[in-house]
């Protein structure tokens, strides 16, 4: 009986360990900075990012101006979109858009494949800089987002829902045009 309440005991330790060894895990993380929400949303848009830059780059060059159909995005314009967006949402929580840059005459520009990966890469790097420079006090500042109600963790958010919106579309796309996302080729 006494081994028997040993090993209970004994799981029961383990188990009380494993809350500290999984936030530990989530320290550990590439691409999170502490474990913490802004980490988890900066490891989401690096995820995008990863993916979207590996389809970009797969995609033949002459598919960028590939649409679905009339008045639709076309490969490249979706993924200028994007990057439009890595710099117009964190406008919402006061970033400034880099003098020069103006996303909203990106998609024009979407079938010139070697300017669609550059704007892209530049994009990324702006709002992983945005996120990581707002101040920790500021996350829960409430702000209005699209004329809603929303704090500056939220608007973070929504980049990184933005950036997956994004690349479930040009999977889509790209799967039309027979091209496979490069991680699931193999697949």
């Amino acid at each position: 009986m006494r081994r028997l309440s040993f090993l209970s005991l004994l799981s029961l330790l383990s188990l009380m360990s494993l809350p500290a060894f999984a936030h530990e895990e989530a320290k550990a993380t590439p691409g999170n900075a502490g474990g913490d929400v802004r980490g988890e949303i900066l490891r989401q848009i690096e995820d995008a990012e990863k993916k979207l830059t590996a389809l970009a780059e797969a995609m033949p060059a002459e598919k960028f101006g590939w649409r679905p159909a009339e008045k639709i995005r076309s490969v490249g314009e979706v993924f200028m979109h994007v990057a439009g967006g890595n710099y117009f949402l964190p406008t919402f929580w006061g970033v400034k858009v880099p003098e020069g840059t103006k996303p909203r005459e990106f998609e024009p520009s979407g079938g010139d494949k070697a300017k669609v990966l550059a704007t892209m890469k530049a994009s990324f790097e702006h709002v992983r800089n945005a996120i990581k420079s707002a101040p920790e006090a500021d996350l829960s500042k409430a702000i209005k987002l699209f004329g809603n109600d929303a704090t500056i963790r939220q608007a973070m958010m929504v980049v990184a829902n933005h950036n997956h919106e994004h690349l479930g579309q040009s999977i889509a796309y790209a799967r039309m045009n027979g091209v496979a996302p490069p991680w699931s080729a193999g697949e």
